[in-house]
């Protein structure tokens, strides 16, 4: 299982998700992060997915701002990122 997948799955089991399998998986093809009817990643699943998590918190930062995902610092106990 892609990492993006299993992380999403376990956020999913901590807010009380009925099934959190198929709520991830739902999540991430409506993304375009997963090919639709299926579990594969798509090209930019699997891009996200090698990010990992700080890879991805200062990617949704720099995208919001317009600012370069170099500008942020990632803070693991919010899973967000900051202006250095």
């Amino acid at each position: 299982m892609p990492n993006i997948y299993k992380r999403l799955v376990s956020q999913m089991k901590a807010k009380g998700a009925n099934n959190p399998h198929a709520a991830a998986t739902a999540a991430l093809q409506k993304t375009g992060n997963m090919k639709k009817g299926t579990r594969k990643l798509t090209e930019k699943g699997k891009r996200r997915s090698i990010m990992g998590a700080a890879g991805r918190a200062k990617d949704r930062a720099a995208k919001e701002s317009g600012r370069s995902p170099s500008a942020y610092k990632y803070d693991p106990r919010t899973n967000s990122a900051t202006l250095k």
